[in-house]
């Protein structure tokens, strides 16, 4: 997993990089994300004024996880390493799955907040 470098910081702080332990960690983790779900697909998000470059893992009910990379080049080589296909979220876009999972999500939590305040 060499090739796949994680930064630490953003674009407009002054926070030091991540040891090659704490990226190795990461690396793993997304990994094993990926490895314990079904129909995994990676989507690079471009470097912005507020964030910088990041990759979305989705899988195929939707579920999702983001995570800060050092370049689109990076996402490349995790992709490769782990036999996941990969799209430019500028260009494709996100799918709607993602958009429904967050919905549900969105609603269970509402419903479990009025449980709650009723109960």
């Amino acid at each position: 997993m060499g090739m796949f470098s994680w930064l630490g910081r953003s674009k407009n702080s002054e926070t030091a990089r991540l040891s090659r332990s704490d990226r190795k960690a990461v690396t793993v983790e997304l990994a094993h994300w990926a490895s314990t779900r079904r129909g995994v697909e990676v989507f690079v998000e471009p470097r912005t004024a507020v964030t910088g470059t990041s990759v979305v893992l989705v899988a195929h009910d939707g579920e999702f996880t983001r995570r800060r990379i050092a370049s689109p080049k990076a996402a490349q080589a995790f992709a490769n390493e782990n036999s996941l296909p990969i799209y430019d979220a500028t260009i494709v876009g996100y799918p709607q799955r993602m958009r429904d999972f967050s919905r549900k999500q969105n609603i269970v939590l509402e419903q479990m907040e009025r449980d709650f305040l009723d109960g």
